[in-house]
């Protein structure tokens, strides 16, 4: 929930600076009012998920605290961004912070030589190819040629990187979430194999019986329309359906109040419609399903209603969906267990892919274990070798103990002895 929040807030604000970084130049008067010195603590916000996080949330944060920036961002509407009427307030950013935003780029530079470095060593030390264009990518966020000072480019690169980044978050939760329903039904099929005949038909009649459960569910509602928002008014809120007021309604689940619902807040407005499919007591629902299915809901929403892309609902837009008749759309939600994960090939691809692995770990494991053999019989070459001469240094001195000459020292010791 906190990272969708973090989603849509970072998406806005770097779809708004990409947008004006090449711009026409705008006044610089309100650029060299001194910031207060308050406003130089260190940011605060929440995970976005991507790699270069952190550099990203106070690169961004700091900008903001720009009085000129702030303000300029604050007056502007999507219209004006896309229009090209804001500048490059980069330019315009108080010295304060461009010597703040130079020190963040330095720290990030650190971290990713010595992560680039790490990765170096352990690949190298495992034999393996270092992979130099993977490593090359972890700088594609900032202009790497330029290690000291924050520019422009810099501005330019990270805002290109997260936005295509954060557009591509949810695809990547959707290709993780079909893995995993695969690998769950892999291990399944693998848990079958190792069944007797008695044992195996239990089990499938047991799965079947459980998929029937979790099928057998009140009606959802479709995500958005009135029936669905109506249940939250009345079960939620606990208000009279009779006075259901769509404007009231946007108000009361914008909990921040910024005049906007966004990812978390409009994923709240689902968990009515997915109590009716999941419970996490009950051995037939998964819970992780109903993460996917939350994040199905929420990309219906946004696809209906977010007509400016932004990944964020203003309340005009809100205004404007409940007018349309999809509204008023009476036809049942289709859940997961209704619309299949995968495809018959894209399992059995994913089982070839899990074996092709398999064939590799177990070669490498034959090939330490020879190699682990091979030192085992050099280590006893090299005991047997100091053992042997180990013997010999003692049979040497054990012949050389028995010379003439050692007698003769030993009487002539013996004889000074008896002298003193």
């Amino acid at each position: 929930m906190v990272r969708s929040k973090a989603l849509a807030r970072c998406g806005l604000v770097l779809l708004s600076l990409w947008l004006c970084i090449q711009s026409v130049p705008i006044s610089v008067e309100k650029a060299k009012e001194k910031p207060k010195e308050e406003d130089l603590g260190p940011p605060q916000s929440a995970d976005t998920g991507l790699h270069y996080d952190r550099y990203l949330r106070e690169v961004i944060e700091y900008l903001e605290k720009d009085p000129h920036f702030k303000e300029k961002l604050k007056n502007a509407d999507m219209d004006d961004i896309k229009q090209g009427k804001l500048s490059k307030e980069l330019d315009f950013v108080h010295h304060n912070f461009r010597t703040k935003l130079d020190e963040l780029k330095r720290e990030e530079m650190n971290r990713l030589r010595m992560l680039i470095k790490a990765k170096h060593d352990i690949q190298d030390g495992n034999g393996h190819t270092v992979d130099r264009q993977a490593l090359l990518k972890q700088f594609e966020h900032l202009n790497h040629m330029n290690p000291d000072t924050f520019e422009v480019e810099d501005l330019d690169r990270l805002i290109k990187s997260a936005t295509n980044d954060l557009e591509n978050y949810d695809k990547d939760r959707h290709d993780e979430f079909k893995k995993y329903e695969m690998m769950k039904e892999h291990e399944r099929r693998e848990r079958l194999k190792k069944m007797n005949e008695e044992d195996r038909k239990k089990e499938e009649q047991h799965y079947e019986e459980m998929k029937k459960k979790h099928a057998d569910h009140p009606k959802v509602n479709h995500p958005g329309s009135e029936d669905q928002l109506k249940e939250v008014w009345q079960e939620t809120d606990g208000l009279d359906p009779e006075d259901f007021d769509t404007k009231t309604f946007f108000k009361m689940h914008d909990s921040n109040g910024d005049g906007f619902f966004d990812e978390s807040e409009l994923e709240a407005l689902f968990t009515k419609e997915l109590e009716k499919v999941y419970n996490p007591e009950n051995e037939e629902d998964d819970m992780i399903e109903m993460e996917e299915e939350r994040l199905r809901m929420r990309e219906h929403v946004l696809n209906e209603v977010d007509t400016n892309k932004d990944r964020l609902v203003s309340l005009s837009e809100f205004m404007a969906a409940t007018k349309k008749e999809e509204f008023h759309e009476k036809d049942e939600w289709e859940t997961l267990d209704q619309n299949p994960f995968y495809t018959d090939e894209e399992l059995r691809e994913y089982e070839q892919q899990l074996a092709n692995e398999e064939n590799d770990i177990n070669k490498k494991s034959a090939e330490l274990a020879k190699q682990r053999e091979e030192l085992e019989k050099k280590q006893e070459e090299l005991n047997a070798q100091k053992l042997g001469l180990k013997q010999a240094m003692e049979e040497m001195e054990r012949v050389k103990a028995q010379s003439p000459e050692a007698d003769i020292k030993r009487k002539h010791n013996t004889s000074v002895s008896n002298l003193i």
